[in-house]
């Protein structure tokens, strides 16, 4: 028998999934009219009207006039996010960086700086202790202690999200760390603490903001030192039992290939990853985003062996993708980080293998794009994991802010 649902619980459930409709919507798409939510949403004016009313009540929108005053008609008033008082901090753990970014709702990126390091096997207690350093800053300048919905964190690694806890970061060095716990003791910030793998998060934005804008079934491949991926259908990311899915980097593709640092042999991040594309250019495989920078510069100027090493690369990415796109049927592949630069070398090898090994229904179905995100994807891809909390239930945040405002009122 079906369990009968109160009248009031339904109609609160319908509530809250059109809070976050509207909420959505403003920020994937920014400033957008009362008309523009009425038929992106499918809600009647109305109901348009009264839920706005509620945001911009809780400061999370402001509405301002569509048009000069004296326009003819009665144009439709504008709703804007409110990107100053509603932010999160974002993180990033890369190999050889560390970055942090304050960014509003909206997508609005207020600051965002980020420290080169050397490349080394550093504790999680000294990565976090930088952490803070480079937060504090921000902190001052853009009153983190007031308001923060929440941190997000990127890092190069196998992440269980429950907790935060990095189970495998062989490029850091890493094993079982509890980035996330550790982490928001450091900063005692009064916000959750969200962490996600990076190829994940540089996925995520560049659906939400840079390739794959209204892409619902995506294949992110990142390449840096290591190699990782992201795979959404129908728009929700596929994460695994655990959080783990996506880790295309350690697929093991060359029964005869060098030692991963997985412990493994023949990954396919050891045939398309940095090192090895230096190295077949001749060139050191701890060289860095220097030596990268150097080599596409030959490569751009005709360098046989800057070539070679690129050549190496796009044949294995090749192959790599072909099984992929085969297993799982992308309608877009979006290649971020290194091979986001390397793309404009390879993409004719590219499509020359795929022609050979990839199923022809498939092939035909995925186009092959660079990304847009650049170095910064996965940070701002942080920041979007720690909206989401938000964006799935809006009017979490706006009990919370009635909550406070007793406080606030007598602050």
């Amino acid at each position: 028998m079906t369990p009968r649902v109160a009248v009031g619980q339904r109609s609160e459930t319908v509530r809250r999934a059109n809070l976050s409709a509207i909420v959505r919507e403003l920020h994937l798409r920014g400033p957008l009219s009362r008309s523009d939510l009425v038929a992106l949403t499918g809600l009647t004016r109305s109901a348009i009207r009264g839920l706005i009313g509620e945001l911009v009540a809780a400061g999370l929108v402001r509405e301002e006039r569509s048009a000069p005053a004296g326009t003819p008609g009665r144009p439709s008033p504008l709703v804007r996010p409110d990107a100053d008082d509603t932010v999160v901090l974002a993180v990033e753990v890369n190999i050889d960086s560390l970055a942090a970014a304050v960014v509003g709702f909206g997508g609005t990126v207020h600051e965002l700086v980020r420290v080169d390091r050397p490349r080394a096997h550093l504790s999680l207690d000294e990565i976090v202790s930088d952490l803070v350093d480079i937060v504090a800053p921000l902190r001052s300048r853009h009153a983190l202690d007031d308001e923060l919905l929440g941190i997000g964190v990127a890092v190069a690694g196998i992440v269980r999200r429950t907790d935060g806890l990095v189970r495998l970061a062989p490029n850091l060095g890493w094993r079982d760390e509890p980035l996330g716990a550790r982490l928001a003791a450091a900063l005692r910030l009064p916000a959750p603490v969200h962490v996600a793998n990076e190829a994940d998060l540089g996925g995520l934005a560049e659906q939400r903001r840079g390739a794959a804008v209204g892409i619902d079934s995506l294949l992110y491949v990142m390449g840096e030192v290591g190699v990782g991926g992201n795979l959404m259908i129908d728009g929700q990311p596929v994460v695994g039992a655990a959080g783990y899915a996506g880790e295309i980097g350690h697929l093991p593709v060359n029964p005869s290939g060098a030692p991963c640092g997985c412990g493994s042999v023949g990954c396919w991040e050891t045939e398309i990853g940095e090192r090895a594309m230096l190295v077949h250019a001749g060139r050191p495989a701890t060289g860095g985003r220097e030596a990268v920078a150097q080599l596409l510069a030959a490569a751009a100027a005709g360098e046989r062996e800057a070539l070679a090493g690129l050549a190496h690369v796009g044949g294995w990415l090749g192959i790599g993708l072909a099984g992929l796109i085969n297993v799982l049927n992308p309608s877009l592949v979006v290649l971020g980080g290194l091979f986001e630069q390397i793309h404009p070398f390879v993409a004719p090898q590219l499509a020359e293998v795929l022609e050979r090994r990839a199923l022809p229904a498939s092939r035909e179905l995925a186009r092959i794009v660079p990304g847009t995100m650049g170095v910064d994807g996965p940070l701002l891809g942080a920041a979007e994991h720690a909206f989401e909390p938000m964006l799935a239930d809006p009017a979490a945040r706006l009990s919370m802010l009635r909550a406070r405002r007793p406080v606030l009122a007598s602050a």
